[in-house]
Formats: structure tokens, sequence, C-alpha cells
């Protein structure tokens, strides 16, 4: 890394060991003694660690102040710095990263600035991983096949990947093949502790990052402290402009017992996930603690924190002890890293004690004796279900049919099993409870109903190596469940198409099937634009389900299949013990298979074979349909905090919008704007690829915005989804096109939402459109936590609705006005915003909101116009 100045003033002692001899900030005694660190939650530890390090002594101050304050009532309005020590991204907010930042340069050298003084001011990694499609599956060419796929459609892109890994320092990418960016990270790059230098001395400093994916937290397993963040708050990052945090309330869940016979890590996320939803969860940093700890590995430690935003958390941490040094050592790290970790942590105060009960803002208690197996939807993630649960839940949401479909296929049809996503596939107890269940499947004869495509796409290389070595993988491949990949795939909807009977019954019949998988999400629509109900569920349950072919039953009760001889078979004639899956997991274990794997993918030829530009600007294709410059990428001459603003309401929307809502990243259809405009430039109508893969297009983007088919617009009943009204006309016309006349005519305009706007992926582009629609502001009753810094880091006001008003129940019509009276002086955090809603009828409709900006570096954001003009700004100013 990087050198850095020694920060004046600050306590510092020495460590050393095995690992050489390594400065580090005296932990214990900046917080005024053992005692007082010991009341403080762990994540706050780091934190304060984190602040002592600041260079500015009167920032250090503050923010130790800060946080010993929390201490007195487990509140905080104060606000303090948090520089982490690297960035992780994937391909798909990268690559918007990317053009933002290569459209910078343009701009910098434009003003006469120095375009390659715009590198990263920290270490940032990316990973190729959210466009691996399943295309192919079931077969033994499967990865294959979906390999050349990925790399055919996304070829353009990934050359401008390579072009930045050569000319922007600090920057390394991960090819594709390599893995989930979570799972890399887990596996690869967290160090638990890093080393950097200053003045010419090793300094010890705990591992921390923000990631452009909400489900950074898995790395939080092995006590790293990180987060999700918006790619817009990430390319502040890059460019030093400091993480600003209110100083985070803390929930501390307190676990007892251990985990039952029968019952996995997927079953405690799930009902971890229903409990801190139920308790309001919003927004907090959550902390597990207590003897239950102890009982749970890292890789069931991360399943549950990989889930932090599925619980509504920032992010989910459990702390470091022995369990993690395993890890370690389970995953080849150097044994004087190993010691490195063990000692900082234990002379630090940051090593895990059951005993200890620090001050938390909260405090929740789980007995994970009482944890059961577990699947949660149809819709939601917090939605836990109980296997006995599952067909009235089904039937609840209104996703079954009366009758066959033609083919023999059940009104109840699972479409889809997969055994996907970071979050199951990483534990290799998981994966190896899965391999069991086909394996004891395939003894009694049984096999997968010919309507359910499967597919196993792990998050790391070294899976197809371990389950290999446990003799599991010609199991699983028996079943369907051959390798098809490393990465998102069907988890982040890039699922490929249904098997053909199913496509054609759901055109034709009204077919309503359901897909199971071991991911984290399964808003409709997700998993695959044909697919309204999913169940998530752990991976040997996936393989149950695919066995059954049905969803509507219980899994746990029923009868899931009949051998050939006609006997019938139950979950429990599959299910593994403990001690087989222990016995397998240790079998199929070997230090070494992680860099052994994750090397081998690294030399990827057809990466090697990518030709890329070596120039500072990049040399944008006018005739790309992939990556163009776009148009909010400026210095900017004038603030865009909305001031005294008199605006049309341009979508008027409910409740759990998520951001997949706003900006889809699934197959671009056929018939969208999007796929015209593609068509158009000489793109195969057959092959448009996903809308992941054209981030870096902001036309195909932006005609992309609210066309989820579940979307409605409450301004005018009966509109499709992606519409609604231009009102000084009454024409009905696409968000996009509307927004555009809205613009020419000088009009303002605002986005109105429900609870829980922005649910759901990190994903940039939804705070992007917004800010291409033209929206000044967006009011919701309320927003998930990096939507709203995604908004603010495009300049566009989140505003929470004034008490009482609910979008559904307000029944705004075309031709009402909203007006926002903020005067741009008095923009503070928190700040109360006069807000009036006049009817086309003359009444009016008096309320105050409330401007959702945390801190004051937000505030300023605001008034700069967003987070890019910002940096050009501070750039030119260098």
């Amino acid at each position: 890394m990087a050198d850095h100045p020694v920060p004046e003033m600050v306590p510092t002692r020495w460590l050393e060991g095995l690992f050489g001899r390594r400065r580090c900030i005296d932990l214990p005694a900046a917080a005024g003694g053992a005692a007082v660190l010991a009341r403080m939650p762990w994540c706050h530890r780091v934190l304060l660690e984190n602040v002592m390090r600041q260079p500015e002594p009167a920032t250090r101050a503050a923010g130790r102040e800060a946080l010993l304050g929390w201490l007195e009532s487990g509140q905080s309005e104060a606000e303090i710095p948090f520089a982490p020590g690297r960035i992780l991204m994937h391909d798909t907010t990268c690559g918007p990263a990317l053009v933002d930042i290569a459209a910078m340069r343009d701009v910098l050298a434009a003003a006469g600035g120095d375009p390659a003084r715009l590198n990263p001011a920290v270490p940032v990694a990316t990973s190729t991983d959210h466009s691996l499609p399943v295309d192919v599956s079931a077969r033994p060419d499967a990865m294959q096949a979906n390999m050349a796929n990925e790399m055919t459609r996304n070829a353009e892109r990934y050359r401008f990947m390579k072009w930045a890994s050569g000319t922007v320092s600090g920057f390394r990418v991960f090819p594709p093949g390599t893995g989930i960016m979570h799972t890399i990270n887990l596996e690869r790059l967290a160090t638990v502790v890093a080393t950097e230098q200053r003045e010419g001395e090793s300094w010890a400093v705990p591992d921390t990052l923000v990631g452009t994916d909400s489900h950074t937290p898995m790395v939080n397993g092995i006590g790293v402290l990180g987060w999700g963040v918006g790619g817009i708050e990430a390319e502040g990052v890059m460019f030093d402009v400091p993480v600003s945090l209110r100083v985070p309330d803390v929930i501390g869940v307190r676990l007892e017992g251990a985990l039952p016979e029968g019952s996995l890590a997927t079953d405690l996320a799930l009902a971890v996930t229903q409990m801190l939803r139920a308790a309001g969860v919003s927004g907090e940093f959550v902390e597990f603690f207590g003897p239950g700890i102890g009982e749970l590995t890292a890789g069931q430690r991360a399943v549950v924190a990989n889930m932090a935003p599925e619980y509504g958390a920032t992010t989910g941490m459990f702390p470091i002890d022995a369990l993690t040094l395993r890890y370690l050592r389970e995953t080849g790290r150097d044994a004087a890293q190993v010691a490195l970790v063990e000692a900082y942590a234990r002379a630090q105060g940051l090593w895990h004690d059951p005993s200890s009960a620090p001050r938390y803002s909260r405090v929740l208690a789980l007995d994970l004796t009482s944890i059961r197996p577990s699947l949660a939807g149809p819709r939601r993630p917090q939605d836990r279900l109980d296997p006995a649960g599952v067909p009235a839940a089904l039937q609840a949401a209104g996703v079954l049919r009366n009758g066959p479909a033609p083919g023999g296929i059940p009104a109840d049809a699972v479409a889809i099993a997969a055994v996907t996503s970071c979050t199951n596939t990483t534990d290799l107890g998981l994966l190896v409870a899965a391999g069991l269940v086909a394996r004891k499947a395939r003894a009694l004869g049984l096999g997968v109903p010919a309507w359910v495509k499967t597919s196993l796409t792990p998050g790391s290389p070294s899976a197809e190596r371990r389950l290999r070595r446990a003799g599991l993988l010609e199991d699983l491949e028996a079943l369907g469940f051959g390798l098809a990949g490393y990465g998102c795939a069907t988890c982040i909807g890039n699922s490929g198409s249904l098997l053909p009977a199913v496509d054609q019954a759901v055109r034709q019949d009204g077919l309503r099937p359901v897909a199971v998988l071991s991911g984290n999400r399964n808003f409709p629509g997700r998993v695959h634009a044909q697919i309204d109900a999913a169940l998530l569920a752990s991976p040997p349950m996936v393989v149950a389900f695919a066995i059954a072919g049905r969803a509507a039953l219980d899994i746990s009760r029923d009868v899931l299949a009949t051998t050939p001889a006609g006997r019938p078979v139950h979950l429990a004639d599959l299910w593994p013990s403990a001690a087989e899956i222990a016995a397998l997991t240790a079998a199929a274990s070997d230090p070494a298979d992680i860099a052994a794997a994750g090397e081998a993918a690294d030399r990827s030829a057809s990466w090697a074979g990518l030709e890329a530009p070596a120039s500072s600007l990049f040399p944008w294709d006018a005739a790309s349909t992939y990556l163009r410059p776009p148009p909010f990428v400026t210095i900017g001459t004038e603030a865009r905090a909305p001031g005294a603003l008199t605006a049309h309401p341009l979508l008027v929307l409910g409740d759990d919008i998520t951001t997949d809502h706003i900006s889809p990243a699934g197959a671009i259809p056929a018939r969208s704007d999007a796929a015209a405009w593609l068509v158009e430039r000489g793109e195969d109508p057959a092959d448009l690829n996903v809308y992941a893969s054209r981030r870096g297009n902001w036309e195909v983007m932006l005609r992309g915005l609210f066309t989820n088919r579940t979307v409605v617009n409450l301004l005018v009943p009966g509109l499709a989804a992606g519409q609604t009204i231009f009102a000084p006309t009454g024409e009905t016309l696409p968000v996009w096109r509307a927004a555009a006349r809205y613009a020419d005519a000088g009009l303002p305009v605002v986005i109105l939402a429900g609870e829980r706007y922005g649910t759901g992926s990190s994903r940039d582009w939804a705070a992007k459109g917004a800010q291409l629609l033209g929206a000044r502001a967006v009011l919701a009753n309320s927003f998930e936590r990096i939507h709203r810094a995604n908004l603010v880091g495009m300049g566009v006001l989140p505003l929470r609705l004034p008490q009482g008003w609910r979008p559904d129940g307000l029944g705004l019509a075309p031709g009402d006005m909203v007006e926002i009276a903020l005067e741009h002086d008095r923009l503070e955090p928190r700040a109360a915003v006069p807000v009036t809603l006049r009817r086309r009828d003359g009444s009016v409709l008096h309320g105050t909101a409330t401007a959702l900006l945390d801190t004051a570096r937000e505030v300023n954001l605001i008034r700069n116009g967003g987070m890019i003009p910002t940096i050009l700004r501070r750039a030119l100013r260098a």
C-alpha cells in the first residue's frame, strides 16, 4: 500500500512475533482504558482505530469524542469519518463507475487539467461475476458454453475493464471464471489485519473496506468490517472523499446454544432475517456476540452476515476468534499472517470474549437450538416459512392455477432449481449437504422431472476441486446440477430461458411456475422475468425440491418422489446428518485449493487474448451500444438543491419499490424501448444481452427505468409499467419521453413513493436514472439506506413525506403540483422542509417533509450537484 504519514499525538504500541515487527494504534489507550474499550461494540472499536489514523488532530479528537459519547445512551447524531483500506466492486458496478471515470478524464482534460490525476487513492479490486448467463445447464459442456457466450456478448466492456486495469493505477480485475466477488473477498483478498507502510515503518491495521454491492458484509463473518455502498459513493472514496457517517447505532444479537441436528446455516440466516425485519432494523449496524458464536464456523457466520441488507442492516458483524483463525488456515493463508491476526486482535481488544456484554442500542437474543429447516418467500426474503406453510403461501400469492399444463407439467411446477449465489455456496458444508442429498437420491434411482431447469453456479472455482475430492460432483451432475459457471447467475436474474415446454406453458396456457434457489432475494421478476414466485432455500433443500418438481407441498412430510420399484421417498430418506456433512467436508478440504484454483482461473486465455487500448483517455466509439459517456458527467455551474420548487409528479409509486423495479438487471425484452434503440443500431433482436451488461450505456438504461411489469404508477390507474402522463397535454408516454418533454418545457418533476423505496441491490443506476429523468427530489415514506445515499451522490434530494401522507392515499392525478419550499442556505442534516400539494381543483394540502441528509458532507454534495462535480472541481484545484 502507499506510504501514509503517521498522525501526531496518537498512542501507539509495537507488536512482535512470527510476522515480524509492526506498529499499531494503542486502541485500549485511545479509548481511555481497556475497561472503556470493552464496553464498546467490536465494530465501534474498529471505527475508533480508523478515526485515530485520520491525519487532522481535530478530526481525531472529534471522532474519538463522538464514539465514546455514544456509550452514554447507545445513540448519537455526531458525525465521524471512515477511511476504508480498500474498495471491492463487480463488473456491473465498476463498469458504470469506469465510464464515469473515463468521462471525467475527458472533462478534466478539456478544462485544462491532467486526466492522469484521476486515479484511486485506495486499492480497487473488481470481479467479473454479474453477467454470467445460465443459457446452458445440465450438460457436461454447460460451463464452457456459458463462458463462451459471456465473452462473446461482453467482449467490448471487458476490453474497457482491461483498459482500466492497465491505465488506472491501483485497479485490479479478476477475469470471468474467477468467482463471485464476495467469495473472492472472503477466500483470497481479506487479510483481517492488514499491513501498511507509514514513514518507513510497518503498521498493523484492521482490514476494512466498502463494496459496491449490498452483500459486501459477507466478509464480516471473519471479523472484517465492511459494508455496501452505491457506485457513486465508491467513486468518492476512490478519489479521497472519505465516507462520512453518523456514529452508527448497533443492535446486538446475543447467540446461545448450537444449531440442532438437521438445521443449517441457511435456516439460521432466514430466521435472523425474519427476526430483525420484524424488530424494525433499518440501517443500523448489527453485531453478533455471546457463547453461541463459538458453535458456528466462519463459513456459517458468513452466510448470516451476507444477508445483512435483507434484514435491513448496514452491516452484520462477527468478532474475531479462534474459528476465524481456523478459516484462515483452511483457506491457505500464510502462518505468519494468521499469527499477526491473533496477536493484533488480542492486544487491541478485538478478540471475541463470549462472556462479555458490550453496550448496544438494543439487544435481541436468539437461541440457536430453536432454528428449524426453513424457506423464505414467495416474494420477500424476510417472509420465512416453515415447510408446512409453503402451499398456503403460494396460494395466497395467487401463483397457483387449477389443473396441469399440457405435457403433464403441474400447476405448482418448479421451473428453476438453482444452487447459486455467494450466500450459500461459499460455505463448503452447504455444498457437501447438497451433494449428499443428490448421492442418496441417485442411489434410490431418483431423477429430476423434465420441466425443472437445474444448475450449479458456486462462488469459487475451488468448489469443483472440493466436490470432486469428496466424490459428490458426479452425484450432483447425475441430477442435473453440473457446473454451469462461477458467477451470480440465477441469483442476479441471469437464469437464461426456461425449458421450452415450460416457456410454452407460461405463454400459451397461463402457467405460473415457481423458482427455488439458494440465493438471497426473490422479488417478483428478479430470478426470471416469467416467474413471480421464488422460494429461498438451502442448497440441499433446492436439490430436494428439484426432485419433487413441485413447490406446493410440505417437503418435510409429503412424498417427494417414488423409486422405480414403487417405494415412496420422503425428505428424511435423503437428508444428511451433521456427522455425515462434517466428515465429507473435512475429506473435501485442502488449504491449497483456493490459491491453486484461483491462480488457474486468473490465467484465463480468453481474458489474456482481449486487446485493450493503452491511452490515458479512453477512445470512445460513437457506434458503441455498450459504452457511451453519460450527460451527467460535468463540472457543473450551479447547484441542483431544489430551493423553492413547484414540480409535476412524474411517477407516484407504492411500497417496496426495489432497485430492480427502478433499474432492471435481467434480459432486455424484445419489445421494449431499450430493445428498439439497440436494434436500430444493428443489434440482434434475438440476443440483446441483459440490462446489467449495458450499464455503460445511459441511453439503454434510461429506456429501461421503471419498466418492471409489476410497477404500478398510481398517477393514473391502468397505465402500463414504465408509462406516465405528460400533464400539460394529457398524453400517455414512456416515462423517459415524458421526462424529456417536461425538461424541454422547463418544468421540474419529482417522484413520490411509499415505504422502503430503493430496497434491494445497491445499483447506482437507480439513482442515476432519477437524475437523468430530471427529478429534483424523491419524496417517500422511507428509503433503503444505499439508495438514499446514491440519490444524494447524484444530487437528487431524498425527502421523507410528511406524517400521514401516503402516495396510495393522496389521490394524486396529472396536473396536481408539489411545492417544496426549501431555502438553499438553510439546507442542513434532517432539515424540516415545508411541502404543499396543490390540486387541479384548487384544494391545498400542507405538510412538513424531512430532508434525509445525514451529515454535513451530504448537504455539500446536494449543494454541489452531486459527487461527480465535487470530484472534478477538487481535481481541477489540485
